[in-house]
């Protein structure tokens, strides 16, 4: 039995876990057992996973499941066989937590099963930490959770779109204050590949909002008319006319990982690249990123460590605080931009699956999965 269940069943309660081959993402299945609610230790609770979102983001996940220990926050029980972290959102079906009702309803980092047993430790009105001692040495920013409040960025209509961007939007809000941090490293112009990833465009609307960068997205000529509708870049370009590109000092954001995109940046800016920042793998490539490169070594930001420092800097209410006003600002633009799909069952998940690896979703669609039929 999965140790994410944490528990021995002693009494029949269907779930269901969807986890692939750690060395070949193409292999998947679905894996059936049973646990029972009376498992449950002293503070821990049973939670029911209702949806979760599906992107790009989560097959990154994936890719580097083993240098980046995705793997480890729900590891399955054959060491050959991973389940994928996705932000969505569970109700609380069992609690033997004295401060966590039955029906409550949270958001964050679960597997793709229908169930999960939890710790909650270090608990707030609006949330808690997630204590199973298998994550104390995992990246604290997966191990927090929301209590769903009757907020307006919670309502029914906008969590689809909660699970979809907000992870995403962290990172692009953490990007943005690093580069604000540096004074964008001196340059004027910052180019961010796949520009029409959820990552780049809440990246690309918080830069937007400076008057004195010039933004420019990189993307391909079929989400090209989808980037130009944004609204958020200065210049959209195709990834075969970056050699026509002006001259100047620029910050380059990869979120292709493509390798033959960085080395073109590199080499058509030179000494003008000021900064080359690796973010995501939405092409799917694992080549070393700077090695050869012209220009400065490309860098991997990593969103943990900058949530890590500015919870020190401002306080964790602090950055909550920030983060919150910025996601408010970003949230009602998403439905104009991003259509939500709904997926229920097997049959869903793995189609949804295999088109992300294939990377054959569109850039407007954003999928909302369940295990549940």
């Amino acid at each position: 039995m999965s140790q994410i269940l944490a528990a021995t069943a002693k009494s029949d309660l269907a779930a269901t876990q969807f986890v692939v081959r750690k060395d070949d993402l193409t292999q998947i299945r679905f894996e059936d057992f049973t646990l029972h609610a009376d498992d449950l230790q002293p503070e821990q609770i049973l939670v029911k996973v209702d949806s979760f979102a599906f992107t790009a983001n989560n097959i990154t996940y994936a890719e580097l499941g083993g240098k980046m220990s995705y793997w480890d926050f729900f590891p399955g029980s054959d060491e050959a066989w991973g389940i994928i972290p996705v932000w969505g959102f569970a109700d609380v079906v069992a609690s033997r937590h004295p401060a966590i009702a039955v029906d409550e309803r949270i958001y964050g980092y679960f597997p793709m099963a229908t169930h999960l047993v939890m710790q909650p430790v270090k608990l707030t009105d609006s949330g808690f930490i997630e204590g199973m001692p298998h994550r104390a040495k995992l990246p604290p920013a997966y191990n927090s959770y929301l209590r769903i409040t009757t907020e307006p960025a919670f309502a029914e209509t906008f969590q689809p779109y909660q699970a979809l961007l907000r992870p995403l939007f962290i990172t692009s809000f953490l990007i943005d204050d690093f580069l604000a941090d540096e004074n964008v490293f001196g340059a004027q112009t910052v180019v961010l590949s796949s520009a029409s990833a959820k990552t780049a465009f809440g990246l690309a609307h918080l830069l937007h909002r400076r008057k004195d960068i010039t933004l420019v997205g990189l993307t391909s000529a079929g989400n090209r008319a989808f980037v130009e509708g944004l609204g958020c870049y200065n210049r959209v370009v195709t990834y075969d006319q970056i050699a026509e590109q002006p001259m100047e000092d620029a910050v380059y954001v990869d979120f292709a990982g493509s390798a033959d995109v960085r080395r073109a940046i590199h080499e058509h800016y030179g000494d003008s690249l000021k900064y080359s920042c690796a973010v995501g793998l939405s092409h799917r490539e694992m080549n070393p990123p700077g090695k050869g490169l012209p220009g400065p070594k490309p860098l991997f930001f990593f969103a943990p460590d900058r949530i890590v420092k500015r919870s020190k800097d401002w306080g964790r209410s602090g950055l909550e605080s920030k983060l919150n006003t910025a996601w408010a600002d970003f949230l009602p633009l998403l439905q104009g931009w991003i259509r939500v799909i709904r997926g229920d069952g097997r049959a869903a998940v793995e189609a949804t699956y295999r088109a992300t690896l294939a990377g054959r979703v569109k850039a407007d669609e954003g999928h909302i999965l369940s295990l549940w039929e």
